[in-house]
Order: structure tokens, then C-alpha cells, then sequence
């Protein structure tokens, strides 16, 4: 669930597509996207072999959550230098977030350890490589830790 107003539109990203973007203020360390009306989870392997293309996004550890219909939150798209802050399945405002930014996460909290995303990030060029969960969970954890403080 996305919690302020939001809106869907043209990315700022180079070869994005579609972002999503808050259409209110949101302040630092407040929660953007919540889960919600998640039944399950999957280990990574259970969704390497699905022949169906899924979003797919780590939670914890090695469990995963899938979204079959491409919810809005699938609009949130990477960057090194994100807007917010992935942690354990919310995405917090990383810092002030005026009405009209670009939510961006950094995926490699949601990759699997070493899966590499099919695209590189569009500003520094770089290979966008899953993190370890212990690595995820440290650097959000700090962050957040650092964040709301």
C-alpha cells in the first residue's frame, strides 16, 4: 500500500518508463509503501524455476514476495541515490521529500545475493548486483537507525 497521495508518470529516470511520484510533502524517515495483503512468501529457487514472470521483491533472508498483477508499487524504480529507504518491505523517506519527487529505491536490498538486474544504473553506469541479506539488512538497518534517529 502506497501511503500519501502518489501519482503515476514519466520517469525522470533515462530508460525507466513509468515512476511513481508522491504528490504531497512527505517528511524524512516516514513511511511511503507498506506491505500489505501478503499471504506468503518464496524461497528464491521456487521463484527461479516459475515459468511466470512475476515481480519479485526480497523481504527477508532467502523469502521473497511476488506481485502476479504489477501493483503501483512496481513503479518504484533504482538508484544508488534513492529517495527512499527499502527495509524489510517499506520504503521510508530517506530524506524530505517534496510534493512531486520520484520515489527510488536502491534494488539491491530486493535482488537476490549476486542477481544481477538487467540494466545498469542510468547514472553512474554501474551493474545493479543483489546484496548479501546480511549486507541488506545492516546498511538499511544503520540507515534507518541513522534516519529517524
Amino acid at each position: 500500500m502506497i501511503l500519501p497521495r502518489y501519482r503515476i508518470a514519466d520517469s525522470g529516470i533515462p530508460g525507466a518508463g513509468k515512476g511513481l511520484f508522491v504528490d504531497e510533502d512527505v517528511p524524512a524517515g516516514q513511511i511511503v509503501t507498506a506491505p500489505d495483503a501478503i499471504d506468503r512468501t518464496f524461497r528464491w529457487d521456487e521463484i527461479a524455476r516459475s515459468p511466470d514472470l512475476h515481480a519479485a521483491a526480497r523481504w527477508f533472508g532467502d523469502r521473497y514476495t511476488l506481485s502476479p498483477d504489477w501493483p503501483d508499487e512496481c513503479y518504484v524504480n533504482h538508484s544508488f541515490e534513492p529517495t527512499g529507504l527499502w527495509h524489510l518491505g517499506f520504503i521510508f523517506a530517506a530524506k524530505d521529500l517534496a510534493q512531486g519527487t520520484e520515489i527510488t529505491v536502491d534494488y539491491r536490498h530486493l535482488l537476490a545475493p549476486g542477481q544481477e538486474e538487467a540494466f545498469h544504473d542510468a547514472v553512474t553506469g554501474e551493474k545493479i548486483v543483489g546484496w548479501s541479506w546480511q549486507e541488506s539488512l545492516a546498511s538499511s538497518t544503520h540507515a534507518l537507525a541513522h534516519l529517524i534517529g
